[in-house]
């Protein structure tokens, strides 16, 4: 049996930055361990979808490791023993007790803590789950770790030219059918949505990022479902096509997932209170059990900006910000201190082909959209505005710079009134003035 004072189950993004914030804090040699499923060091996992498949120059280990994404350390094996961190990789946790506060690895060893963070992410929805025929052929993929990105990087350069499907028209999609494309791939996004990234975008904004897809070549089926993979016949598992659900069917040499994910909660269910999928938490991230904190995807934190109605947020900018902030509590409480809690402003973004999209805040009521014809036309920046009870609580912006991405945020924040929405026709123009 080992023993540490601080433990953190999970070596994503969340471990990577609680362990730089704990050394920020005078972490001394053998007070924290960290343990993870996967085979490297945590790394920042949006490069997955987005650099590594880069034709040119791509993203590769060590390259991306925690915490550069973040302006910290670059957070290799040795940067983590040469602070004292026990960094137990190619490990997962198979049984926690957290009254005896004891965890049981699938290596057979047990490990006592005293205070735990709990930062275990989010893993993908597979098509087996929905029981899809087709769903164990060989050449679907995934990615939500490294290991799968060098897989499908390693697929595309056995397939040069292949025809891909990629399923599903989310951040993985929108990302990877861009990288896809890249390599010279004949790529085609289905989704059974009207529009692309439905759960953020309206078909106005989704209406130009699908514009710009098809231009590049990539064909985008919308509102169409996948019913069942084809395999080959006298070819096991060897992918023929894929069959849409009103029959129609589309070659594929292989196939690219990404229909969400689920927070990875099970270690500790029923030992922790629940809430919108996750751990219900307070707002410096600690759970109902005492010296046990969540982080990350699997945390229902309460949302100030919307009177702490509890809220779960899968994005790496939160997992980054909510361990700094479990640390930071853990930290002061033990000097007898309290710190102001999690006040956390929504934020997302991605990056395909020259595009650059941002959005902050809530993506609920009236929305008004400015620019888009012009960029149509002409290229450039284009942004929209959320209105709520008169208030704006969203803003998303195309193309902008660093200090147009912090005009938009800084809307988003103050929710300004307004009397009426002609006025955020004006675009940048309207956020400058807040």
């Amino acid at each position: 049996m080992s023993s540490f004072k601080y433990v953190i189950v999970g070596g994503g993004v969340a471990g990577g930055y609680g362990a730089w914030e704990f050394t920020k804090h005078g972490l001394q040699p053998g007070e924290l361990a960290i343990i993870s499923k996967e085979k490297v060091a945590p790394y920042e996992r949006p490069a997955l979808s987005k650099g590594y498949l880069f034709p040119e120059n791509p993203a590769r280990l060590p390259g991306f490791h925690t915490c550069v994404g973040g302006g910290g350390p670059k957070g290799l094996p040795e940067w983590y023993k040469e602070n004292g961190i026990e960094l137990k990789l190619d490990t997962e946790v198979v049984k926690a007790d957290l009254k005896s506060k004891t965890l049981t690895t699938d290596k057979g060893e047990t490990i006592k803590y005293e205070k735990l963070i709990i930062a275990t992410g989010a893993g993908v929805i597979n098509l087996k789950d929905f029981k899809m025929p087709g769903a164990d052929a060989d050449g679907i993929y995934y990615i939500r770790e490294e290991e799968d990105a060098a897989k499908l990087y390693e697929a595309m350069q056995k397939h040069k030219g292949a025809k891909v499907i990629v399923v599903g028209g989310g951040y993985i999609g929108c990302e990877v059918g861009a990288g896809l494309s890249l390599n010279g791939l004949d790529v085609t996004i289905v989704y059974p949505e009207p529009h692309l990234m439905p759960r953020l975008f309206t078909p106005e904004i989704a209406s130009f990022y699908e514009g710009y897809y098809e231009a590049k070549g990539i064909k985008v089926f919308r509102g169409r479902l996948a019913a069942a993979i084809v395999q080959h016949d006298g070819q096991p598992n060897k992918i023929q096509c894929v069959r849409m659900k009103d029959g129609e069917e589309l070659p594929a040499d292989f196939l690219v997932v990404g229909i969400g994910a689920r927070p990875r909660v099970g270690l500790f269910e029923g030992q922790l209170e629940m809430a919108k999928g996750g751990f219900k938490v307070d707002g410096n991230f600690k759970t109902s059990e005492p010296d046990v904190y969540a982080v990350g995807d699997v945390a229902a934190f309460p949302l100030k900006m919307k009177d702490g109605e509890l809220t779960r947020v899968e994005h790496v900018d939160n997992a980054r910000k909510s361990v700094m902030q479990a640390v930071q509590a853990i930290k002061a409480e033990e000097k007898g201190e309290s710190i102001p809690e999690y006040d956390y402003l929504p934020y997302f973004y991605s990056r395909v082909f020259k595009l650059s999209w941002v959005f902050y805040g809530e993506n609920v009521g009236d929305v008004v959209v400015w620019g888009r014809e012009e960029a149509i036309k002409e290229g450039g920046k284009f942004g929209a505005y959320w209105v709520n009870d008169k208030k704006v609580v969203g803003a998303f912006l195309e193309s902008g710079t660093p200090d147009d991405n912090k005009l938009m945020s800084e809307v988003a924040r103050k929710r300004p009134s307004v009397e009426s929405q002609e006025e955020l026709k004006s675009g940048l123009a309207f956020a400058a003035k807040i």
